[in-house]
């Protein structure tokens, strides 16, 4: 399996900014692809972001236009770049990477304050 680390959660406010990063134990070029789901309280997992291994972006309706993914291939690290953050945002991001199997890190908490 492969071992992500997280880090650049925290808390903001309203329209700020904060940027993920998420770190794989693996060259990303032996994964299908790699991104970011969040989980609110009593919700279930939903998918933010994902890079695939041929360098494809796609998001979430709802953080289109203010969510930018990025990757590093020789640190096998994606970012997540987060801009005018909502309080609907506030969640925990949990990193993923998709194929052969699915992976996950230990999840970052993201705090948005109104």
């Amino acid at each position: 399996q492969v071992q992500l680390v997280e880090s650049g959660g925290g808390l903001v406010q309203a329209g700020g900014s904060l940027r993920l990063s998420c770190a794989a134990s693996v060259s990303f070029f032996s994964i299908d692809a790699m991104g970011w789901y969040r989980q609110a309280p009593g919700k279930q997992r939903d998918l933010v972001a994902q890079i695939t291994r041929a360098g494809s972006t796609n998001y979430a309706d709802s953080v289109k236009g203010r969510f930018t993914m990025s990757r590093d291939n020789a640190r096998n690290t994606v970012y997540l770049q987060m801009n005018s953050l909502k309080p609907e945002d506030t969640a925990v991001y949990y990193c993923f990477t998709r194929g052969p199997e699915l992976s996950w890190g230990q999840g970052t908490q993201v705090t948005v304050s109104p």
